[in-house]
């Protein structure tokens, strides 16, 4: 099913979380980003997706907006902050539970790792294994007796019961690269992600949520991302039906590794664009490189 956006409504944006330098990856992942809404003479925005108060910091906050104004990546508009929607998430999440849809968890990561480890046959989705569900059958009277006495807990979405009530949904997945031929329709499978977390106490909304909400408020219609959230986008499939909000097509691009073989990431040391600035590097002919599939040596493409 092939996708298409007058061009001025195409919106497309980056949201990196202030948890350390970018990498090459990161650049490679916004050039993209805004080439794909200039071609289109549409717009690019860049959010902050600063909820992890324990982890993010400001001065990463300027070291991104450093780097990506050195790259030659420009966005529109202002900056957002997913740290500004707190309220937003909120509101979200008291309309997922007054349809019923959402449940304490009172399990720790322990508890779970020993039900994985009891069960001969732990079931597994594409993220790897999945919650057992054991809050899931909790009552209403231990849940809020349980709330009641201080127990730290998450919560967690029914998948089943969320995607009953959704019903049968599909989203558009387009090439990589973008504009490289039409787009497919793929039907939404978010049973196979079991029951995801939308909320802890030191994460007032999980990726999941947060993604999906801030996406619409953003009023972004192409999302490019990883090829590691791909199975996420079923369960952002979901979210987005049960509160009403419009889905944008979505282009999941391969990772970058480096020569160990795994994927780029801000806390293994890979190469950072802070690193490359201070070793003088030309910033338009790495924006060149990148653009035209040209990595440094020891930076390949993978599939996730």
């Amino acid at each position: 099913m092939t996708q298409s956006f007058a061009p001025q409504h195409m919106v497309t944006r980056f949201a990196p979380s202030p948890t350390g330098r970018l990498h090459i990856g990161h650049g490679w992942s916004a050039l993209m980003a805004m080439d794909m809404a200039r071609a289109a003479g549409g717009a690019f925005r860049l959010r902050i997706e600063d909820i992890d108060a324990a982890r993010s910091r400001p001065e990463h906050v300027a070291g991104i907006v450093e780097d990506l104004q050195w790259l030659g990546v420009a966005w529109d508009g202002e900056i957002v902050f997913q740290s500004e929607r707190l309220g937003q998430y909120d509101a979200a999440l008291e309309r997922l539970r007054q349809m019923g849809l959402l449940y304490p968890c009172f399990c720790t990561r322990a508890d779970i790792q020993a039900q994985w480890t009891a069960s001969a046959s732990a079931p597994h989705g594409p993220e790897g294994a999945v919650y057992p569900g054991m809050c899931r059958a909790l009552t209403e009277s231990e849940r809020a007796r349980r709330i009641a006495a201080g127990e730290p807990h998450a919560w967690r979405i029914d998948m089943a019961m969320a995607a009953a009530k959704a019903g049968p949904l599909r989203w558009t997945a387009l090439p990589f690269p973008p504009g490289d031929g039409p787009g497919q329709d793929i039907p939404a499978e978010p049973l196979a992600a079991g029951d995801v977390v939308l909320a802890r106490k030191d994460a007032p909304a999980s990726y999941h949520l947060s993604c999906t909400l801030d996406d619409a408020a953003m009023g972004v219609t192409h999302v490019l991302r990883g090829d590691d959230l791909f199975a996420a986008t079923h369960v952002h499939r979901v979210i987005q039906a049960l509160l009403g909000l419009p889905a944008p097509a979505y282009v999941h691009h391969p990772l970058l590794a480096g020569t160990d073989g795994k994927r780029l990431a801000k806390r293994s040391g890979s190469i950072g664009l802070a690193d490359l600035r201070a070793e003088g590097a030309d910033p338009a002919q790495l924006a060149g490189d990148l653009r035209a599939g040209r990595f440094p040596v020891g930076i390949s493409l993978e599939r996730a």
